[in-house]
């Protein structure tokens, strides 16, 4: 009986076969393991992400609440719309904590989450939604408003007309004669406004000084710029828009016969146009938490003493800024 013999250089090559072998079964194992690790770090990560998401969305609604409280108590007053009332005080960054708890030990323990915030009067700057009356038509005693206030804050007065026959086309009813084909949307806030073609630039020199609103509204002497004033304000130049403000700094309006007496007999103010009341506020809240920060824009409408949430968006540091 013959006995089979295996030559040493084939035990070399099964041996190197079979090494190989294992080695790629461990970095397939440790592939496999790696792979897994870092879905599951990915999972936690995500998870973490939205937990502090989360979380925030429910501060910044806490804070939300808490301008609305503090608007519905200025409502009982029934006094004029004033920058000396404290819902024009703005809120200084401050750890969250602080407003839970006044036991050291539980601060120090609290979430390094940081609170700050405004709330600004929405009628201090002036309602694009003015330009467009009940029948779809652009009020020209409006526009002429706008181009003088374009004018004196350096935007081209062009920019005016662009605005208003863009927001004309935007309201028109849909399917009726005087909507275009093109028409663009809605802007519902002034980012929005290169819906219409305005230059970003543009946009930004208009931010502090324009808004849009739901309804048509009357500018707050009491609390607008002078500039504002004066476009709101037939024949009255930035003199004596400036007159104004020195003087509700010392003695704001009660009433808007207070602010008449301030101007020429030939000058009249238009009650439809200027007051001395607000009900739309726009509050802005930002929460730092952690390493992350979040930002919110709210435009809410005081309905007697009924505050109402009309927007809610988040914003970027950039736009909250302007």
């Amino acid at each position: 009986m013959s006995r089979l013999t295996i030559h040493p250089s084939n035990q070399h090559a099964q041996r190197g076969a079979a090494l190989l072998t294992a080695m790629l079964i461990v970095v397939l194992v440790a592939t496999l393991a790696s792979a897994m690790i870092w879905q599951q770090w990915r999972a936690v990560q995500v998870e973490s992400a939205e937990r502090a998401r989360t979380q925030a969305a429910w501060i910044l609604t806490g804070s939300l609440d808490w301008a609305r409280l503090i608007l519905r108590e200025d409502a009982r007053s029934g006094r004029a719309t004033t920058l000396s009332e404290p819902w024009a005080t703005p809120l200084a960054e401050a750890r969250l904590s602080t407003f839970l708890s006044t036991d050291r030990d539980n601060t120090d323990t609290g979430p390094d989450a940081f609170l700050s915030g405004s709330i600004v009067d929405a009628q201090s700057r002036y309602n694009l939604r003015n330009l467009i009356d009940d029948d779809g038509k652009v009020v020209n005693v409006e526009l002429f408003a706008i181009q003088r206030l374009f004018e004196s804050i350096g935007v081209a007065p062009d920019v005016a007309t662009r605005v208003a026959s863009g927001l004309r086309d935007a309201m028109a009813p849909v399917g009726s004669a005087q909507r275009p084909a093109t028409a663009p949307l809605i802007p519902r806030n002034i980012a929005q406004l290169t819906w219409l073609g305005v230059d970003a630039d543009s946009v930004r020199r208009l931010s502090p000084y324009v808004v849009i609103l739901p309804v048509r509204t009357a500018v707050n002497l009491n609390t607008a710029t002078r500039e504002v004033i004066a476009a709101s304000i037939d024949g009255l130049d930035l003199g004596g828009a400036e007159r104004l403000v020195q003087t509700r700094l010392r003695t704001p309006f009660k009433t808007l016969a207070e602010a008449q007496t301030l101007l020429p007999a030939t000058l009249k103010m238009d009650e439809t146009r200027v007051g001395v009341l607000s009900n739309f506020f726009e509050v802005h809240g930002r929460l730092r938490l952690d390493d992350r920060v979040m930002e919110e824009l709210s435009l809410l409408e005081r309905r007697g003493l009924d505050v109402v949430a009309v927007q809610r968006r988040r914003v970027s540091s950039k736009e909250a800024a302007r």
